[in-house]
C-alpha cells in the first residue's frame, strides 16, 4: 500500500470499527440512540471521497484512468451528500428514528450517485472490435443475467416478500447496489487490463456488491430491524473498499497492459451453473411464487442466449478451421514453390524426382541455365532480371504441358522434370531454345540458355540424375552455349577436371605458385623494347606450368579472376618502379597488364590501382591497362571504372581491336590511348597466296586502324607478329610498335632486366 492512499484507508477501517463497538453496545446496555447508527456512512464516505479526489489530482493518470475515477469522485461525492442528508434527518428525529424513512431527495443524491458509478464503469473501454466485441457482448449479457438472477432470488426478492417490507428508497438503492455489483463483475473480466487498474475496479463493483448483500442477508434474519446494523456495520464498508481500489490504483499508475485473464472466458458458463441454483432450490420443494417465476424466465432466456452463443462459437470454430486450412495450405505451397516465379522449388522438385524413380518409370530431367544472366542484372537492374525470370518461367510452364513439371532450382537455373514413356527430352529441348529466340517479357529482352538432359538409367538416384544434368548443362556452356547436350558415359570426367581446377586457383593463389612474366613491346625499325605486357603463369607443382587458356575460364568462373588480377597488379607496378629506379625514365616507357571485364565490375578496382601505384610509386602514366572491347560494352559501372581511371592519368589500350562489331563507335566513347591491332589481321599480312585482291584487302584494314588511330591521335601496336615479313609489312603500312614470338617471347623479369641493361650500353656506346 502506497504512503498516500494509507491513511484514507485506516480511516475508513476506523469508522467500521467505531460502528461495530457501538453497535455492540446498542445491542447488548441500548448505549444512545439509534439515530447515531446513520452517521458512520457519510463519515466513512468522507474520507473515502478526499481518497478519490487525491488521486484524481495527480499529474500522471492516463486520460481514460482520469475519466473513470472522475466519475467515481462525483458517484462518491453525491452518495456521501445522501447519507449525510439522511444522518442529518436522523439525528433532528431520532425520537421517530424506527419509523422514519429516508428523505426523497437524500435518496435521489445516493440513486444520482449509483448511476453515475454506473455510468463510470460502463465507460471503461475493452479491447475487442468488431464480431469479437459482439461476441463479448452476448458473453456478458450471459454473466449478468445470471448473476442478476441469484441476486434477485437470494437478495431482493426476499426484501420485497418480507413481512415488514422496506421502504421503496431502500429497496431502490440496494436493487443499484446490486446493480454495479453485477455490471461492474462483467465488465471487469474482460477489460485486458489498461489505465483503470483491474483489480481497483473490483473493488469499486465490491462496493455497492458487499453493502447489498449484506443487507438482503440481514434483512432475512432480522426483518425491517437489520436497518440499524446495516447502517452501523455493513454499509461502512463500502467507503473502505473504495479507499481499498483508490490504494490499488495508486500502486499501478497508468498500469502496464496485461492479458485478460480466464475469468471472462469461464463467467458465462459460471453464471448458467448460478441461474440453475435457484432452479435447484424451487425443484427441491420451495413454494413457485413470483420471485421464483422471475428466476424461470431468466433461465429461459439464458438458455436461449447459450444457444446463441454456441451457435456463434460453431461458427468461429468452423471459419477458423477453414483459415487453418488455408493456412496450412499456404504454407506447404511456399515450402514447396518458388516465391518469385511461381514454379515448383528444388525440395519439390527431389520428392517428385525420387518418387518416379521409386516406380522405376521412364524419368528425364532438363536442366536449364540462363547464358550471361548477370549481364542483365548489371545493366539493367535486378527488377528487369526478375520480370525475366519470372517470363523464362511463364515459357517453361506453356512449353513443359502436363507431363512436365517446371522447377526453378535457383538464381537463373531451370529444370523440367518429365516422367512417362512418351516424354522426348531433346524435342522439349528444342522447343525451348526455339522459344527463346524471340524476345520475351515487357522489356523485350533476348536470352539465351544452355540445356542439359539426363534420363535415369538402372538404379539411379535422384543425386546421380542431377549431376549427370548438371555435367550436360555445363559441357554445352563450354560448346558455345545456346544449346544443349545429352549426357553420356565418361563427359563428366573434363567437367569435374574443370571444376577442381577451380578449386586448386584458390590454393595456387595461397602458396604463390603464380609468375609474373613480361613480353617486350619493341620499336619495328630497331627492336628496341619501349615497354613490356604482364602476363601471368601458374607453377602447378605436379604439373608444371599450365597455360592462361587453361586457368583464366577457371579463374573468371569462380570469381577468383579478381583476387589474382590484383596480385598481377601489384607486382607490375612494383616491377616497373624497379626497373624505372635502375635504368632510369627513357629505358621503359610503360608497363601494360590485361584487365577483364570482371575486374572492371569490381566496385574496389580503382582503389586497388590507387594503392598499388602508392605502395610503389610508380607513376600514373607508366601503367597502361588493357582491356577488350566485349568487356568496354558491359555497362554504365565498366563505362564509369574506365573514365575515372583515365582522369587518374593511366592510359587505357583497346586490347584486339578491330574484333568486335563496334570498333569504331567504341572510340569515340572510350577514353583510349592505344590501339592494338588484334592478331588475325597479322597473321596472314605477307601471304600473297594468288589472289591479289585478297591480300589487299587484309592490309587494307591494317592501313585503316593505323590512320584511324593517327586522325584521333592514338598510339598504335601491333600484336602477334610471327615473322619478319608481316614486320616488314607492317613497317611499310606505317606500324612503329609491335609484339609478338619473333620479336620477343615473354620474359622473367631478371631476363627483361637483362635486355634493358644491354639497351643502356649500346645506347651509351652510340654516345
Amino acid at each position: 500500500m502506497t504512503r498516500e492512499a494509507r491513511p484514507y484507508v485506516v480511516a475508513t477501517v476506523s469508522v467500521v470499527a467505531l460502528g461495530t463497538g457501538w453497535y455492540l453496545a446498542f445491542a447488548t446496555v441500548g448505549a444512545g440512540s439509534e439515530a447515531i447508527a446513520y452517521v458512520f456512512v457519510p463519515v466513512g464516505g468522507v474520507f473515502a471521497t478526499a481518497s478519490v479526489l487525491h488521486l484524481y489530482r495527480r499529474g500522471d493518470l492516463d486520460p481514460v484512468a482520469r475519466r473513470f475515477w472522475r466519475g467515481v469522485l462525483t458517484a462518491a461525492a453525491a452518495m456521501t451528500f445522501g447519507y449525510g442528508w439522511l444522518a442529518l434527518d436522523m439525528l433532528t428525529h431520532a425520537a421517530e428514528a424506527h419509523t422514519r424513512s429516508m428523505p426523497p431527495a437524500a435518496a435521489a443524491c445516493v440513486a444520482a450517485g449509483f448511476a453515475v458509478a454506473i455510468w463510470a464503469v460502463g465507460r471503461v473501454p475493452v479491447v475487442p472490435t468488431g464480431g469479437e466485441r459482439w461476441r463479448m457482448l452476448l458473453d456478458r449479457t450471459i454473466a449478468f443475467l445470471g448473476c442478476a438472477a441469484v441476486l434477485w432470488y437470494a437478495g431482493l426478492a426476499p426484501m420485497l416478500a418480507a413481512a415488514e417490507p422496506w421502504s421503496p428508497q431502500a429497496m431502490l438503492l440496494t436493487g443499484l447496489a446490486f446493480l454495479v455489483t453485477v455490471g461492474a463483475a462483467t465488465k471487469v473480466s474482460y477489460i485486458a487490463g489498461g489505465p483503470v487498474d483491474r483489480t481497483a475496479l473490483r473493488l469499486i463493483a465490491a462496493a455497492g456488491g458487499v453493502t447489498a448483500a449484506g443487507v438482503a442477508v440481514l434483512a432475512a434474519w432480522f426483518g425491517i430491524s437489520a436497518s440499524i446494523p446495516a447502517q452501523a456495520i455493513v454499509m461502512p464498508l463500502t467507503p473502505v473498499l473504495a479507499a481499498l481500489g483508490v490504494a490499488a490504483q495508486w500502486r499501478t499508475g497508468a498500469g502496464p497492459r496485461r492479458e485478460p485473464g480466464r475469468v471472462g472466458i469461464l463467467l458465462p458458463y459460471l453464471a448458467v451453473a448460478a441461474v440453475d441454483l435457484p432452479l435447484v432450490a424451487i425443484a427441491l420443494g420451495a413454494p413457485l411464487r413470483w420471485p421464483g417465476r422471475v428466476v424461470l424466465v431468466v433461465a429461459v432466456v439464458v438458455t436461449a442466449l447459450v444457444t446463441v452463443r454456441q451457435y456463434i462459437a460453431f461458427q468461429e470454430n468452423a471459419r477458423l478451421l477453414a483459415n487453418t486450412r488455408v493456412q496450412e495450405e499456404r504454407l506447404q505451397h511456399e515450402a514447396s514453390h518458388d516465391g518469385l516465379t511461381g514454379l515448383a522449388n528444388r525440395a519439390l522438385f527431389r520428392d517428385r524426382l525420387a518418387a518416379a524413380l521409386a516406380t522405376g518409370g521412364h524419368a528425364a530431367v532438363l536442366l536449364v541455365d540462363l547464358d550471361d544472366f548477370k549481364a542483365v542484372n548489371d545493366l539493367l537492374g535486378h527488377g528487369v532480371g526478375d520480370r525475366l525470370l519470372v517470363s523464362v518461367a511463364q515459357l517453361l510452364r506453356a512449353e513443359a504441358g502436363a507431363g512436365g513439371l517446371p522447377v526453378r532450382v535457383g538464381g537463373d537455373e531451370f529444370a523440367v522434370l518429365l516422367t512417362g514413356a512418351g516424354a522426348d527430352a531433346e524435342e522439349l529441348a528444342v522447343r525451348l531454345l526455339a522459344a527463346l529466340d524471340r524476345p520475351i517479357s515487357e522489356y523485350r529482352l533476348l536470352v539465351q540458355a544452355s540445356i542439359g538432359i539426363a534420363e535415369a538409367g538402372p538404379g539411379a538416384t535422384v543425386d546421380s540424375v542431377l549431376r549427370d544434368a548438371d555435367v550436360a548443362m555445363y559441357t554445352a556452356k563450354q560448346r558455345g552455349k545456346a544449346g544443349f547436350v545429352r549426357y553420356a558415359e565418361g563427359m563428366g570426367e573434363p567437367v569435374l577436371a574443370h571444376m577442381q581446377l577451380g578449386g586448386e586457383l584458390r590454393r595456387a593463389l595461397d602458396n604463390g605458385e603464380f609468375q609474373v612474366v613480361y613480353q617486350p613491346i619493341l620499336r619495328l625499325d630497331d627492336g628496341c623494347a619501349v615497354g613490356v605486357e604482364a602476363l601471368v603463369r601458374w607453377h602447378h607443382p605436379t604439373r608444371g606450368v599450365v597455360g592462361p587458356a587453361e586457368f583464366i575460364p577457371a579463374a573468371e568462373r569462380t570469381g577468383l579472376i579478381v583476387p589474382l588480377g590484383r596480385y598481377v597488379l601489384r607486382e607490375t607496378c612494383r616491377q616497373a618502379a624497379a626497373w624505372l629506379a635502375a635504368f632510369g625514365p627513357d629505358a621503359l616507357q610503360e608497363a601494360a597488364l590485361n584487365v577483364s571485364a570482371r575486374q572492371l565490375h569490381d566496385p574496389d578496382f580503382v582503389a586497388d590501382v590507387r594503392a598499388a601505384l602508392a605502395e610503389t610509386g610508380l607513376p600514373c602514366s607508366r601503367l597502361v591497362l588493357e582491356v577488350t572491347e566485349s568487356a568496354v560494352l558491359r555497362g554504365q559501372q565498366v563505362s564509369r571504372t574506365l573514365h575515372e581511371l583515365a582522369r587518374m592519368g593511366i592510359r587505357l589500350a583497346l586490347d584486339d581491336f578491330g574484333t568486335g562489331e563496334s570498333s569504331l563507335s567504341l572510340l569515340r566513347a572510350f577514353p583510349a590511348a592505344i590501339v592494338k591491332l588484334d592478331k588475325s589481321f597479322v597473321d596472314t599480312i605477307e601471304i600473297d597466296d594468288g589472289q591479289p585482291a585478297a591480300a589487299e584487302a587484309r592490309r587494307a584494314v591494317a592501313r585503316a586502324v593505323i590512320q584511324l588511330a593517327r586522325a584521333l591521335g592514338l598510339s598504335t601496336v601491333a600484336e602477334g607478329v610471327e615473322s619478319a615479313e608481316q614486320a616488314a609489312v607492317l613497317r611499310e603500312l606505317g606500324y612503329t610498335l609491335g609484339q609478338g614470338y619473333h620479336l620477343a617471347r615473354p620474359l622473367s623479369a631478371e631476363d627483361v632486366s637483362g635486355l634493358l641493361a644491354r639497351q643502356q650500353t649500346v645506347a651509351i656506346a652510340d654516345l
